[in-house]
């Protein structure tokens, strides 16, 4: 099958299958009813077919029995010469050569003479013949139940061909022999067999009976079932035109009302979908594609219309809401991208910082893991012998804690310029958070000062991760847990404590936010201080922007697919000493 223009798949047409579908069952139901027909008539013409034979076979047995009391002899002088032979003998009656026929109708020579020029002959010739009307045979024979054959007594047939003298005799089915021979006396005595000269035969029969209980012969009277046939044959002419008329009006009927109440609304809802789809691509602002279609079949296919005009709707509907949203989040997006470049802008982005200082490296990093975050890093000479080190992490994500973290970072920077201790930054800041602190945030908080001449950090911490420090000396890392202070915009009048430390040459200070240690695999598991504390091992010496590449590459191997979800803050400072002037 070809494709259209649409990219709609050629198929073959609702109304002509629904034609074939209506004709092809118009048809079976007619050739159903036909075959029922011609099953109750024929099984009606068999009926009366049987009931004539037998009403025949009783009437001529009855005209046998009171008219020819001679038949009683003749009939027990028959079976008794037949029954005197040898089966060798009786086969003689049934052989290809006609001198052995000859032979064996010699051994009834005496009863044939007696027919040919006796009385009895005459009488039942004539008897017997007027009651062959409308059947093919009537004859007398008697069964021989042993050997399941019908030996003939008196066979009244004017074809001399297909006479049968007294004491021939025809193979039967046993079912047909045990019939006769065992018959009760209910219902009708009949037997239907094939036989090779006359096909499909009805034999019925009336048992002759001289004495009570002993049957002589069997008046027997034959029906050629082709006359059934014939009978159907002609009753399908005569039912089978009129009934193959009806059909074809039916199936005409039939399609024209599918094609109107079926057909026609399919494909009108069809159609109305295509060019719906059409209109769709060309960015036509039609909208009544099925609310058009005017479709009353009272029906599902109805119920289908109206809901098609209502799913477009909602769809136009819809879409519109979706092209405000979509260019409502465009903006949004716009403005967050516009913020993050700010929010980075605030942040020391120039490596080296200082690269008139030999006596130190510093590098930092930040990835928000939304577009704007909440974590911040600083850092600024507040004299010449001295270098301000802050890090921070706000409570929550996003545009909120951005800018939460903009003020925390401009009151830190702002008192830290001032030459105050860390601690007392801290404080400062802690109070005016908490002043107007409505939304309930807070901010952890590492801040500390380098002496640049001799190494000596004084360091405090609001509630903050732990420092790392490398000692070069011994080529390990250190995790410093000092004391730690609550955190700001936490409780007003919170104070803070500090700590010292002095760097040596070649040591390495790293602090971080807790996006860090509590990056997160799709397993939930953490990747934790110690892997944190052996990555920094593994870097070792190496430079602190090389450190930092170092922790980044090892928590997103171990993340991998997770997503993000938190800010990931890092900065590294590496002091050389005095003598690297």
């Amino acid at each position: 099958m070809g494709k259209t223009k649409t990219g709609i798949q050629k198929r073959k047409s609702l109304t002509s299958r629904m034609l074939r579908s209506t004709v092809m069952t118009c048809v079976v139901m007619a050739v159903i009813a036909m075959i029922i027909g011609m099953s109750i008539y024929g099984s009606g013409l068999e009926q009366e077919y049987i009931t004539r034979a037998y009403g025949l076979a009783e009437k001529a047995g009855y005209s046998v029995l009171h008219g020819q009391p001679r038949t009683q002899g003749l009939a027990a002088e028959v079976m008794r010469i037949y029954n005197s032979l040898t089966p060798e003998q009786r086969l003689k009656a049934v052989s290809d050569d006609p001198a052995e026929r000859a032979e064996y109708r010699s051994y009834y020579a005496s009863i044939n003479t007696q027919l040919q020029t006796g009385e009895i002959y005459d009488v039942l010739y004539h008897m017997i013949n007027n009651y062959v009307i409308g059947v093919d045979y009537v004859y007398l024979g008697m069964y021989d139940q042993e050997n399941n054959r019908l030996v003939y007594i008196m066979d009244p047939d004017r074809d001399q061909g297909d006479r049968r003298m007294p004491g021939d005799w025809d193979e039967v089915s046993a079912s047909e022999a045990s019939g006769f021979m065992n018959w009760d006396g209910q219902g009708k005595l009949y037997n239907i067999s094939r036989t090779e000269r006359d096909g499909w035969l009805c034999t019925a029969g009336f048992p002759i009976q001289y004495e009570k209980g002993v049957t002589s012969c069997f008046c027997l009277v034959d029906v050629k079932l082709s006359n059934v046939t014939a009978g159907l044959n002609d009753y399908a002419i005569k039912v089978g035109l009129p009934l193959l008329a009806a059909t074809a009006l039916l199936a005409w009927i039939v399609s024209r009302r599918m094609n109107r109440q079926v057909a026609r609304p399919i494909n009108a809802i069809a159609s109305a979908a295509q060019r719906y789809a059409q209109d769709r691509r060309a960015g036509s602002g039609v909208t009544d594609h099925f609310s058009a279609l005017n479709i009353h079949t009272g029906d599902e296919l109805e119920n289908l219309s109206v809901t098609m005009a209502e799913m477009e709707q909602q769809l136009t509907q819809h879409e519109e809401h979706i092209t405000r949203i979509t260019a409502e989040k465009e903006r949004i997006n716009s403005e967050l991208s516009m913020a993050s470049r700010i929010q980075a802008s605030m942040l020391p982005y120039t490596f080296p910082a200082f690269p008139d200082r030999k006596e130190f490296d510093i590098y930092a990093a930040m990835d928000p893991a939304r577009e704007v975050g909440g974590d911040f890093y600083d850092f600024f000479m507040i004299d010449g012998d001295h270098l301000g080190i802050v890090i921070a992490d706000v409570s929550g994500k996003g545009v909120p804690a951005a800018l939460y973290m903009m003020i925390t970072m401009n009151i830190i920077r702002s008192h830290a310029l001032l030459d105050d201790s860390p601690a007392k930054v801290l404080a400062y800041t802690n109070t005016a958070l908490c002043s107007n602190n409505r939304m309930e945030m807070f901010v952890t908080a590492w801040v500390g000062v380098l002496e640049i001449s001799t190494g000596r950090l004084v360091a405090s911490s609001a509630g903050h991760e732990f420092p790392v420090v490398y000692h070069a000396s011994v080529g390990q890392c250190e995790l410093l847990k000092g004391k730690n202070g609550f955190v700001l915009g936490g409780i007003e009048n919170a104070r803070y404590k500090e700590y010292s430390l002095t760097l040596q040459q070649g040591d390495k200070l790293f602090i971080y936010t807790d996006g860090v240690p509590e990056a997160t695999d799709s397993s939930q598991e953490l990747f934790g201080t110690e892997r944190m504390l052996a990555s920094l091992n593994r870097a070792g010496g190496a430079s602190p922007r090389e450190t930092l590449e170092t922790v980044r590459a090892d928590v997103d191997a171990f993340v991998g697919e997770a997503e993000q979800f938190d800010d990931l803050t890092m900065l590294c400072l590496e002091y050389k000493g005095p003598q690297a002037q």
